[in-house]
């Protein structure tokens, strides 16, 4: 763990003052020295020490970080720095290797061994919140899906964290974190301080 870290947040689309309210209330419980930014251009990834990729619509969010040349700079500083990213919902899909629905209009980080299903439990209408079970949690956690996505397969060293019905909505690989919920939208910070613990 450095001394002082900067985490920063991708600032496209999503989720993201709540993001930010999540984890600096992680870095205060945790006691540790660091701040939290937005991030909208290549110098702030420069910058941080850990990226969030919050949720939203994945498409937008690609085509955005592709065009601010985001997506590039985030590439390169997982591949060459192992910086570690937690990817939430869109995020997730962001950061996988495959698509099972792919679409032009997504391109992907291609740095996790999965496969995503996006939308997998239906449109909007379809949300909804369910305790699960985490490995190396010892409470269940307040689970929130909007339009999420799922995990379909892992492979190599991506490790399966939590499943509902057989379906995989948390892994892990190395630095890199995908949930295919939204642990920003209440008030249990155990997922934030846990990637606290990957930086």
């Amino acid at each position: 763990m450095v001394k002082k870290i900067t985490i920063g947040v991708i600032g496209i689309q999503g989720a993201i003052s709540e993001h930010v309210a999540a984890m600096k209330k992680a870095l205060k419980d945790s006691n540790v020295s660091g701040q939290v930014s937005i991030v909208k251009k290549k110098e702030d990834i420069k910058k941080s020490d850990a990226i969030i990729l919050p949720g939203g619509e994945s498409s937008t969010i690609s085509k955005v970080l592709t065009e601010t040349g985001l997506h590039e700079e985030l590439f390169n500083r997982i591949k060459n720095d192992n910086i570690p990213v937690l990817g939430t919902c869109a995020g997730c899909v962001i950061l996988s290797s495959e698509l099972s629905n792919p679409s032009e209009d997504v391109k992907t980080l291609t740095v996790m061994n999965m496969r995503i299903k996006r939308n997998a439990f239906g449109r909007q209408r379809q949300s909804f919140e369910q305790d699960i079970e985490i490995k190396g949690f010892s409470k269940l956690y307040p689970a929130v899906f909007i339009r999420a996505p799922i995990i379909e397969k892992v492979w190599g060293n991506c490790k399966i964290l939590a499943e509902i019905e057989k379906k995989i909505v948390m892994a892990r690989q190395d630095n890199l974190l995908a949930l295919s919920f939204h642990p920003e939208l209440v008030n249990d910070f155990r997922i934030h301080k846990y990637f606290l613990d990957i930086i």
